[in-house]
């Protein structure tokens, strides 16, 4: 960006500080539901609440729920059937995690790295860099 004034600088502001913090509901990724205590949610902040919503975000298939934004969610499901081979259902999944991650503002960036393909169950492990700090997970 550039100054009106190049002689008087901003400091520039850091993505944290401009974002809200973040929060969102605990999962409980086993079992793939939210935590509850007491009758009600569990409500995580910061790089917790940033895991969450990238793990439903991965897990909710894009352009299907008309409740959701086509932004949100994640296009795995397209593999589904198709007669790719390996590498290209691998490098496929890679990219479609990313790009569903990577709308987050509060995540800065993504990478996936496919652990297991076994018939048509895939494990992905997921570094993001996020505005809290890195954080990994498991899909």
């Amino acid at each position: 960006m550039r100054e009106l004034f190049p002689l008087f600088q901003t400091a520039p502001q850091s993505a944290a500080a401009a974002l809200p913090l973040l929060r969102d509901v605990a999962m409980d990724y086993e079992k793939g539901a939210p935590l509850f205590a007491g009758g009600n949610p569990v409500v995580v902040s910061g790089l917790e609440a940033v895991k969450s919503w990238a793990w439903r975000a991965i897990q909710t298939a894009r352009y299907r729920y008309s409740s959701f934004s086509w932004d949100y969610g994640c296009e795995l499901e397209n593999l589904v059937g198709q007669p790719y081979g390996q590498d290209t259902r691998r490098s496929e999944a890679v990219r479609y995690v990313r790009e569903a991650l990577e709308v987050c503002p509060y995540i800065t960036s993504a990478q996936a790295v496919v652990e297991g393909l076994e018939g048509s169950s895939l494990h992905i492990r997921v570094v993001m860099r996020t505005v809290y700090g890195d954080g990994t997970l498991e899909v």
